[in-house]
């Protein structure tokens, strides 16, 4: 294992996955529970730092976290990565980048901003992970590194680099990160918490319709947090409910 990927695992590979492959390049990011570390928040259409920076700062000076990894998506954008000194569900880890979306930005389309892992929400314990950073990109031209916070601004019109990134590089970029610890974790979500919704608030036309048809407390769930037409507060807070479950699938 070089120094590369020997930063890669320290930062971003769940404990449960790092010995689940001979090869260190092979290394999920999510393990066999759908537990993970790695937490990625791009922006692209266009790649944007003076926007995403907003994210970038906003968690160290108003969250008092560690400063995320940034990156050159190697096609249209830039990214942050986070990382956990603890793995947890991805679905607690999606609801933290969709509070930092709402929170950061909220005037930025949705289109534009990526969030990863994706959960399926027919099946909570699949989800979806960025890949791995350095890349090379299906055009076979172009790579995705990380940059640093001074050399990020230079990205804007061309995200990527015309030749692979050298390792040493890269790993000393990474080597000065630290990772998020739970009670630091712990504390951010409260502090991106949403203020409680009424439950008089929910649309008569949505779930508050679907409660009578769908006795299934988990499939309810996973209709509200996906239903477009409910506030942001509650959907945010039927994920949080939903972590049971992800934790124990036969509930």
């Amino acid at each position: 294992m070089n120094k590369l990927q020997s930063e890669v695992h320290r930062l971003y590979v769940p404990q449960a996955a790092a010995g689940q492959h001979t090869d260190p390049d092979e290394a999920s990011l999510i393990d066999a529970s759908g537990r993970v570390r790695a937490m990625v928040l791009a922006l692209a259409k266009p790649a944007d730092w003076a926007v995403l920076s907003k994210v970038w700062q906003g968690v160290q000076t108003d969250l008092a976290l560690p400063a995320p990894a940034i990156a050159v998506s190697g096609t249209d954008g830039y990214q942050l990565w986070f990382s956990l000194a603890e793995s947890v569900p991805a679905a607690q880890a999606m609801v933290f980048l969709e509070s930092l979306r709402v929170r950061y930005l909220g005037d930025i389309k949705t289109q534009r901003v990526g969030l990863m892992p994706a959960v399926d929400a027919s099946s909570p314990l699949q989800a979806a992970h960025a890949a791995m950073v350095p890349a090379l990109q299906a055009n076979g031209s172009h790579w995705s590194a990380f940059v640093a916070p001074d050399l990020a601004p230079v990205f804007a019109d061309e995200p990527w680099l015309d030749i692979a990134p050298g390792t040493e590089g890269q790993a000393d970029l990474l080597s000065r990160l630290e990772s998020i610890q739970p009670a630091d974790f712990q504390r951010a979500l409260e502090r991106l918490r949403p203020a409680p919704v009424p439950s008089a608030s929910l649309p008569p036309s949505g779930p508050a319709e679907r409660v009578g048809a769908c006795l299934d407390p988990k499939r309810f769930l996973l209709d509200l947090m996906n239903d477009e037409t409910v506030a942001l507060g509650l959907r945010i807070e039927a994920a949080k409910a939903l972590l049971p479950y992800v934790d124990d699938p036969g509930r």
